[in-house]
C-alpha cells in the first residue's frame, strides 16, 4: 500500500482514480482550495501555501490540476491562467517537497496529447518527437518541464500525454452527444482518445510497477472526426449527418481555441504496450458500449 497525494482529485479523472486507488488498498489524500472531507487538505497556490500534513509520509504525488483548456475563450489572460494552473502548482509542490525533505518515490503528471501541436498531418507521433510551437504545444512543454524538475531530487517522474477522456460522468463526450451528430470542420482531423478506466489504470501502473518516463496515454485505435462521429451516433441511437459543422462557424463561436476541434494527429501507443499494459478498451465501439 502506498500513500498518494492527488491534485485535481475532485475532477473527472481524479474522482475515478481515487475510487480505483482506494479499491487497490492505497491511501489517498487530495489537495483542495476548500477542503470538505477528512482526506482533503488545503492549498492556496497564490499564497504558496500547502497544509504540510498533506505531504507527511507521502509516497507519490499525482498532478492532475489545471484550468480547463476548452472552458473559456483564449484571451491573453486566460492563456496565462491555463499555463500557471499547471506550472505554478507543480513548482509549489516541488518547493514544498524539497523544503520538507519528503522522500517521494514518484511524481506522476498529466500532460496533453496536443504536446506535438494542434495540427493534422500523416505522421504518427511518438514520445521522442518534439513539442509543437503553437500555444498548446508550449503549454504541455512548460507543464512537463515543471514535472521533470523533480528529477533534481532523484524522484522518478512519469508523464501521461492524455487524449480525449471518455467517461459516462461528463467531460468531452457529453458535449459531443448532440441531437444530430456530425463531424467538425474537414472531418479528417484525428481525435486521440482513451477510456477513463484505462487512463486511471495507467496512473495506477505508475504507482505499483516500474513505469516511469513519458507515455502517450491514448487508445491504440485511431479515429478521425468523421469515423468517431459515426460510431458515436450509432452507439447513442442518434442520427448521423455527414455534412460537417463548418470550421469558420466554430472559429466564430470559440475563437482561437477552435483549433482543438479542427486539428488533430495520431499518437502511437506502442510504448505503453511495450511496458506490458493491456487496454480494456482498445476499440472505440467497445468503449462507448461500456459507457
Amino acid at each position: 500500500m502506498s500513500t498518494i497525494l492527488i491534485t485535481g482529485g475532485t475532477g473527472l479523472v481524479g474522482s475515478k482514480l481515487t475510487e480505483l486507488l482506494l479499491a487497490n488498498k492505497h491511501e489517498v489524500r487530495i489537495l483542495s482550495r476548500k477542503p470538505s472531507a477528512n482526506n482533503e487538505y488545503k492549498w492556496d497556490v497564490s499564497n504558496k501555501y500547502i497544509d504540510e500534513n498533506a505531504l507527511t509520509g507521502v509516497d507519490y504525488i499525482i498532478h492532475l490540476a489545471g484550468a480547463g483548456i476548452a472552458d473559456k475563450r483564449w484571451t491573453d489572460e486566460r492563456k496565462q491562467i491555463i499555463i500557471d494552473s499547471r506550472v505554478e502548482t507543480a513548482n509549489l509542490l516541488f518547493d514544498k517537497v524539497k523544503k520538507l525533505d519528503i522522500q517521494l518515490k514518484g511524481f506522476i503528471s498529466a500532460s496533453g496529447s496536443n504536446y506535438y501541436g494542434a495540427k493534422t498531418v500523416d505522421k504518427i507521433f511518438k514520445e521522442e518527437d518534439s513539442a509543437g510551437n503553437d500555444f498548446l504545444g508550449k503549454v504541455c512543454l512548460h507543464w512537463e518541464n515543471a514535472a521533470n524538475k523533480f528529477k533534481e531530487l532523484n524522484v522518478s517522474v512519469t508523464i501521461l500525454r492524455t487524449g480525449i477522456v471518455l467517461s459516462s460522468k461528463g467531460g468531452a463526450l457529453e458535449k459531443m452527444k448532440t441531437p444530430i451528430i456530425s463531424p467538425l470542420g474537414s472531418g479528417n482531423q484525428y481525435m486521440p482518445w482513451i477510456h477513463i478506466e484505462d487512463l486511471c489504470y495507467l496512473y495506477i501502473k505508475a504507482v505499483e510497477q516500474d513505469f516511469s518516463g513519458v507515455f502517450n496515454a491514448v487508445s491504440p485505435e485511431s479515429h478521425t472526426s468523421k469515423s468517431f462521429s459515426k460510431i458515436l451516433a450509432k452507439s447513442v441511437n442518434r442520427p448521423y449527418l455527414p455534412i460537417a459543422v463548418p470550421g469558420f462557424l466554430l472559429k466564430l463561436i470559440f475563437g482561437e481555441l477552435a483549433v482543438i476541434l479542427l486539428k488533430g494527429s495520431r499518437l502511437s501507443s506502442n510504448k505503453v504496450l511495450k511496458y506490458g499494459f493491456r487496454y480494456q478498451f482498445e476499440s472505440l465501439e467497445k468503449a462507448l458500449h461500456k459507457i
